[in-house]
């Protein structure tokens, strides 16, 4: 971290051709919005652990990171985002009720047509994660 920035990891969970997101709970930084499962890095974290901590506390998913394929910046520029691909093949999503209003596993296009979004969030489904899954 540098100065006041705090690192976030972003959990890009795939399930078959599927992406979980979730609906912010009141309890979550600017509730509402739809977006990946996430969450501040802890001091002495690797942010492969961050990320299994925040999906388990989150959604109660076992989540096995594959590897960071994009850095962004959180809508409110105080957090450095580190987006990571991972794994949840099996279970059942369990939300924490004050993290998280609702949950989904949706597509691409999907995501794209939910709202509200963040636009960092909407730039990744449109710009990197095409580049990820090849033609």
């Amino acid at each position: 971290m540098v100065g006041s920035e705090r690192d976030v990891v972003v959990a890009v969970l795939l399930r078959a051709d599927r992406f979980l997101v979730i609906r912010r709970g009141p309890g979550a930084r600017m509730p509402g919005y739809w977006a990946p499962p996430s969450g501040v890095v802890e001091a002495g974290e690797s942010r492969q652990d961050a990320l299994v901590r925040e999906v388990r506390e989150e959604v109660g998913l076992t989540a096995v990171p594959s590897a960071e394929v994009w850095r962004s910046r959180s809508a409110d520029g105080v957090s450095l985002l580190h987006w990571w691909t991972a794994r949840a093949e099996h279970g059942e999503v369990v939300p924490d009720p004050r993290e998280v209003a609702a949950s989904r596993w949706v597509t691409a296009a999907e995501f794209l047509a939910l709202d509200p979004v963040f636009p960092g969030d909407r730039e990744f489904f449109v710009r990197v994660l095409p580049r990820l899954q090849g033609p």
